[in-house]
């Protein structure tokens, strides 16, 4: 059986390393992405580009609870990695 894992912050540097790196591992990858970031995938989904058709992606918010337990009850994932963090400087 194929193991499944969900990435918070797969847009960013450590998590666009880790879906490729699960990928190979023949992993089905599920992201986590603020509704924003889903919206346009243009420049936020750069990291992902060469492996973007291969991977599973959400949207949704990390503060809020309802919105996590969607996705994980969705999914049920094997495996969950928290790398999404605030990354505006005036707000973090």
């Amino acid at each position: 059986m194929k193991k499944t894992a969900l990435i918070t912050g797969i847009t960013g540097q450590d998590g666009s390393y880790l879906a490729e790196f699960l990928l190979n591992k023949n992993y089905a990858v599920h992201g986590m992405v603020r509704r924003v970031a889903a919206e346009d995938k243009s420049h936020r989904f750069w990291r992902l580009r060469n492996f973007l058709d291969k991977l599973h992606i959400h949207a949704g918010s990390l503060e809020s609870y309802a919105s996590i337990i969607n996705i994980i009850t969705k999914i049920k994932p094997h495996e969950i990695y928290h790398l999404g963090a605030q990354s505006y400087i005036d707000y973090a």
